[in-house]
């Protein structure tokens, strides 16, 4: 295991059977792994701190070396304990050092420590299948709100304008999440609706590309 990386897995001793799991599936994913080469050459999100919490699978892990390759710092969780691989999380930890909080069937306070987990590593952009991290996220002291679903421009040219302070006092720059499922983005409308959502979203399924 690459020096000591946290963690919360089934069994770390299944990782070389997930790390087939993985090996596999990239090579059913010729365009992504494309993607993986030209990140691991020009390197476009050096610096960023990337919180996800997405289904756990071998394709998701994929994803995950994709963006490791871009220079990403990492930190995953589980979307849907159901689904969770435990032996592909427990590959992520020990073959490719991405701390990764997952179990299968793991229960509600677990799921949802999981998620501060995640939050603890003070990631500036989060991915979510669900809305559940970002709204993890929004519980925290935020300053300097944005407009949400309307920040695309300010996010691409890196200029936020949002500072996240956690319980411990500690801060950080936040410059936007992405929502992959429409169950997610109907969520955050509401929020948006009610003026509660306190951040940008990219709703990824509304996207042209």
């Amino acid at each position: 295991m690459p020096s000591f990386v946290k963690h919360d897995v089934a069994d770390i001793k299944l990782a070389g059977e997930g790390k087939l799991k993985i090996e596999w599936a990239g090579q059913q994913m010729p365009v992504l792994q494309l993607i993986k080469e030209r990140f691991s050459r020009e390197k476009p999100l050096k610096g960023i701190t990337l919180g996800a919490c997405l289904h756990v699978t071998s394709e998701t892990a994929n994803l995950m070396l994709a963006l490791k390759a871009g220079g990403a710092k990492l930190a995953l969780c589980a979307s849907n304990p159901l689904s969770t691989q435990d032996s592909v999380a427990a590959s992520l930890v020990k073959d490719f050092g991405i701390p990764t909080f997952a179990i299968k069937g793991e229960d509600n306070q677990t799921y949802y420590r999981h998620l501060q987990a995640v939050l603890g590593f003070k990631p500036n952009v989060t991915m979510d299948d669900g809305a559940d991290l970002v709204t993890a996220l929004q519980k925290l002291k935020i300053k300097y709100h944005l407009p949400a679903f309307a920040t695309l421009k300010a996010l691409q040219a890196g200029k936020s304008k949002i500072q996240i302070k956690n319980q411990k006092g500690e801060s950080w720059e936040f410059l936007g999440s992405s929502e992959e499922t429409t169950t997610g983005v109907i969520r955050l409308k509401a929020m948006e609706k009610d003026k509660a959502l306190k951040v940008p979203v990219v709703a990824v399924n509304d996207s042209d590309t």
